[in-house]
């Protein structure tokens, strides 16, 4: 990765086409696009293997993103763990800033859209708060977790992408650290993230795993969906979801590997009660 950025040639990202090679990767499709960047599947030609790029917004590569998604990357290099990403490589290829991650078959925020089972979603669940507890451990804290970037594979793994990546575009465009609106806690739309705000955040999922309905601003208790989370989730494990979601900080667990802790305890007792009520 350069440190300057001054002579890069820069193309907008709308000149970009499904077909088109960018240095050895073949874009075979775009499977999203936000405000910071768009992602495609990919082909790498040269290994013949399935990847996803990340491509930011040609605007929005600075020099300031670049160094702070540089500094982000370096501390996530320690995250080495099944349920979360890995950058591949990031770099500049053509004139485009890329990042390169391996390939998932969609997102939690596509499968949602379709009936989930209670034993798959405690899975999903199960994955993703593992993930986020080792992350923690490590004394890295994600800033946005969210469906889209919750990847799933083939093999039924789960992983949390943009590790980073999310911290250092959410610090330079917004000067905030803020993460997606609807998904994070109160204190970090207020510019203070912590590991409390990630326990927020993978509260509003299990809410949503277990409900089927999405928790919406005051987030007062009990929130939409509720009678249906009673009749799926043991009381136990909606009093760990409950107290993830307390909206003062301080009443919630203390990083996702305390939350991940209390998970443990009721999981096999949540499994059993969700067979029953099948039955």
């Amino acid at each position: 990765m350069p440190s300057n950025t001054t002579n890069q040639p820069r193309e907008s990202n709308a000149k970009l086409r499904c077909g088109s090679k960018l240095g050895k990767y073949r874009l075979d499709r775009r499977i999203g696009s936000g405000g910071f960047a768009s992602v495609y599947a990919a082909t790498d030609t040269v290994l013949g293997i399935k990847v996803a790029l990340k491509i930011p917004m040609e605007h929005l590569v600075s020099q300031d993103l670049l160094d702070e998604f540089r500094r982000e990357a370096r501390m996530t290099v320690k995250l080495e763990h099944p349920n979360i990403l890995p950058i591949r490589d990031a770099t500049f290829i053509d004139g485009h800033f890329v990042i390169v991650a391996p390939l998932g078959e969609t997102t939690l925020d596509e499968r949602l859209k379709k009936r989930l089972g209670f034993d798959r979603a405690i899975d999903i669940f199960e994955q993703l708060l593992s993930g986020v507890a080792h992350a923690h451990q490590q004394g890295i804290i994600h800033c946005d977790i969210k469906p889209e970037n919750v990847l799933l594979f083939k093999d039924g793994a789960v992983r949390l992408a943009d590790f980073g990546i999310a911290k250092a575009a959410s610090t330079t465009i917004t000067g905030s650290g803020t993460g997606t609106i609807g998904y994070m806690a109160p204190e970090q739309a207020m510019g203070k993230p912590s590991a409390r705000s990630d326990v927020f955040s993978l509260g509003l999922i299990a809410y949503r795993l277990f409900s089927g309905c999405w928790p919406e601003y005051p987030f007062d208790w009990p929130m939409g969906g509720y009678s249906r989370l009673r009749r799926t989730a043991h009381p136990d494990l909606i009093a760990v979801i409950r107290k993830s979601l307390v909206i003062n900080a301080r009443g919630r667990f203390k990083d996702a590997a305390q939350m991940l802790s209390e998970f443990e305890k009721v999981r096999l007792k949540a499994i059993r009660y969700a067979k029953r009520n099948r039955g």
